[in-house]
């Protein structure tokens, strides 16, 4: 099923090629639009997945700090979100 990750009204990302992992939807990368994505400095490590990137989200003149997270390269235990983003701080998840 196709879904939807929206912010502040606007749809951030959509696709039905999803990979559901401790809860959380990572989309394709390619299905973010690049419109409303910033980088961000931010870094944490997960001891199973590796180092997660993000970005920040520039909407309608608002700013969702490090809303989205992305492993550049991912640890092997973690290899099927590759090239994968995910969403958290207020961004929804709907059915599309």
């Amino acid at each position: 099923m196709k879904k939807q990750a929206i912010w502040n009204g606007q749809v951030i990302a959509e696709s039905n090629d999803l990979v559901r992992l401790e809860g959380n939807y990572y989309f394709p990368a390619n299905s973010l639009k690049q419109e409303f994505i910033k980088e961000s400095t931010t870094h944490t490590v997960c001891p199973w997945k590796g180092t997660a990137s993000y970005y920040s989200l520039e909407v309608n003149g608002q700013t969702n700090a490090d809303a989205v997270w992305y492993y550049p390269s991912p640890k092997d235990a973690a290899k099927e979100i590759t090239d994968r983003v995910a969403f958290w701080r207020g961004v929804e998840i709907k059915d599309a």
